[in-house]
């Protein structure tokens, strides 16, 4: 899951919105850092990821991929499956995307000053960008993977990754209207 569903998850829960923005930025025991409630939303933000990482529709999903974007397969997968969310957001929510994306930019931003260094520079393009709105059209997909590609230290080839979105749409999005369903009730059931 990227950041489009891991908002989502957190249900109308701040707290969790912002840690599951920080599950990315905050590594190992450093979210004792944080007050209770922010760190308990990045455990919601680990607990997602390692649910999805060992999910075997997940791991299908990767299989399509083949070996060409290696550990790296899991990312692309992560990010269409946000397109596919967004793509979809009318069965998920009744607030519009757009609404929806600038309420959680406004969240983010009214606490940058907890933030890492790191995350405060995401937030900025990610807002400036609006990101979170533009995961639903290909295009953006498609530039939020090539910026994955630019950052990774060894050659990914996410940059074309949108291409395998676009030639087995259906069957990733199959595979997404599998999993969602999934991913939702474990974290209503284990954190709420």
């Amino acid at each position: 899951m990227n950041f489009l569903a891991h908002f989502y998850l957190s249900g109308t829960n701040e707290s969790f919105i912002l840690g599951n923005f920080l599950g990315d930025f905050v590594k190992g025991k450093k979210y004792q850092d944080y007050p209770e409630d922010i760190a308990q939303g990045i455990l919601l933000h680990r607990s997602i990821d390692h649910y999805t990482d060992h999910h075997p529709v997940h791991r299908q999903s990767k299989r399509r991929l083949g070996e060409r974007y290696g550990h790296y397969a899991g990312v692309a997968v992560d990010m269409f499956y946000d397109h596919l969310l967004a793509v979809n957001w009318d069965s998920y929510s009744s607030v519009s995307l757009r609404d929806y994306s600038q309420y959680v930019y406004g969240i983010l931003q009214d606490r940058q000053a907890l933030f890492p260094e790191k995350a405060r520079y995401v937030l900025k393009y990610m807002a400036e960008q609006n990101w979170l709105y533009h995961y639903q059209q290909l295009e953006g997909i498609q530039r939020a993977l090539g910026g994955i590609s630019r950052r990774t230290s060894f050659t990914s080839g996410l940059e074309r990754a949108s291409l395998d979105l676009e030639a087995q749409f259906s069957e990733f999005q199959d595979d997404f209207n599998l999993f969602f369903p999934k991913i939702i009730y474990y974290t209503q059931t284990h954190f709420s």
